[in-house]
């Protein structure tokens, strides 16, 4: 018998550890549109349409769709949220300047498509992070919605998704509006 098909959006800004993090997860060989870079801010290569991997699992089988991080690649952000049934946005805790560019992501997408969402903050192995508490009262989320993570460590990665498919069960997540209302207060 076939496992249903589910799709989760991955997205944040360039260098967050989107493609790493759908690499790790997924149990097939991944697809990926990364191109080299001169950008030394997100690594030797940065995705410039989709990567797209799937987790393999007794209840469903799940898609899961990295966006590109950069504004000039935008339009692919409303073509794969299409259909998405949850959002996993990642941001570098290294990086607090990413902070910014992340909540234009996932305010542009969850007022495409109201999913239910969750915040992960990656890079936690290294010195000098934002930790998911100080990133979480700057996006003004709940502790509940936001976990630190190193986008390599599968049980990391996994226990991000499991965050996310919480939020699903529970019918509940912040759209734009309650992202851009924690945000003026």
């Amino acid at each position: 018998m076939n496992s249903p098909a589910i799709k989760v959006l991955v997205a944040g800004p360039a260098g967050a550890g989107k493609t790493t993090f759908i690499r790790t997860l997924s149990t097939t060989p991944i697809i990926d549109t990364d191109v080299l870079t001169d950008d030394s801010t997100v690594g030797p290569s940065t995705t410039v349409a989709l990567d797209f991997g799937t987790l393999m699992h007794a209840e469903a089988t799940v898609h899961l769709f990295g966006t590109p991080g950069q504004q000039r690649f935008d339009f692919m952000w409303d073509i794969l949220c299409a259909g998405s049934i949850g959002l996993v946005a990642l941001v570098a805790g290294d990086r607090p300047s990413d902070l910014v560019p992340a909540r234009r992501i996932i305010e542009h997408i969850t007022s495409q498509i109201p999913i239910p969402w969750v915040l992960g903050v990656t890079r936690q192995d290294v010195g000098e992070v934002w930790t998911p508490d100080e990133v979480g009262m700057f996006f003004g989320l709940p502790a509940d919605r936001i976990a630190g993570l190193d986008a390599r460590d599968r049980t990391d990665a996994l226990r991000l998704l499991a965050l996310l498919f919480e939020r699903i069960a529970m019918g509940d997540g912040l759209g734009e509006e309650q992202l851009s209302a924690a945000g003026d207060s």
